[in-house]
């Protein structure tokens, strides 16, 4: 039986992994899929107080609280970025940590306001605070529809406040996965998941997978990535 803690993306919550979770259960293994503070169903606690900090103590509370070991570590999209941080605190508990279409950042980089590039750009005197959620595509209109209902802003600290990494990814003892969607054509520039593909694919000390739709892997795809998961371990 495998543990596995699943970290969704920006804009979003736990629900993104409500089939993937069950799928991974039915199969025998544990599964936890914290909320990140100030969006999800956790979006009544919003403020400009909420960074990046703040999530990786989502994420380090529930696997300490429930004293979680020996975990596959999951983070998709902007959750990369919160699984990245949360290794200062949770390294010797993760066996194997998975990059889904995410962010894979090195210490003191940010994931980057969506819009103005991916440097860390705090908000001037008066800009506003939460970053609105754009517009994603679902290969089921009913699906995306659910989703979309639920996609709420995200506090701009979020974006801004960068990684600490006390050391190379590839230098830690457990194994990596990236995942990548590749259902959509590759824009020009590549932008930060298909650079994270281009570099982590060409490393022995990591393993590299795809799947073919677009970024909302979990929503589309779920009983593919589910037994992509369990391939893996």
């Amino acid at each position: 039986m495998a543990t596995f803690v699943l970290v969704h993306g920006a804009w979003s919550g736990a629900h993104d992994f409500r089939t993937v979770r069950r799928l991974l259960r039915a199969a025998g293994h544990e599964v936890f899929t914290p909320s990140l503070t100030g969006i999800g169903e956790r979006v009544h606690l919003a403020s400009q107080q909420v960074g990046l900090t703040t999530h990786i103590a989502d994420v380090v509370n529930c696997v300490r609280y429930e004293d979680l070991d020996d975990i596959v570590l999951l983070g998709f999209s902007y959750g990369g970025a919160v699984v990245t941080g949360a290794l200062e605190h949770l390294a010797e508990r993760v066996r194997h940590l998975v990059y889904l279409d995410a962010f894979v950042l090195e210490d003191g980089e940010a994931a980057g306001v969506p819009g103005a590039g991916h440097s860390p750009r705090l908000p001037a005197l008066g800009d506003p605070w939460l970053v609105p959620a754009p517009i994603r595509a679902f290969e089921d209109p009913e699906v995306g529809a659910w989703i979309t209902a639920r996609r709420t802003p995200q506090p701009i600290g979020t974006f801004t406040e960068p990684v600490r990494l006390t050391r190379p990814l590839e230098d830690y003892p457990f194994t990596r996965t990236f995942i990548k969607a590749t259902g959509e054509p590759r824009p020009e520039p590549a932008g930060p998941f298909w650079a994270a593909a281009d570099k982590v694919s060409k490393s022995a000390a990591w393993r590299y997978r795809e799947i073919a739709t677009s970024h909302q892997i979990p929503s589309n795809r779920p009983g593919e990535l589910a037994d992509l998961l369990l391939e893996l371990v």
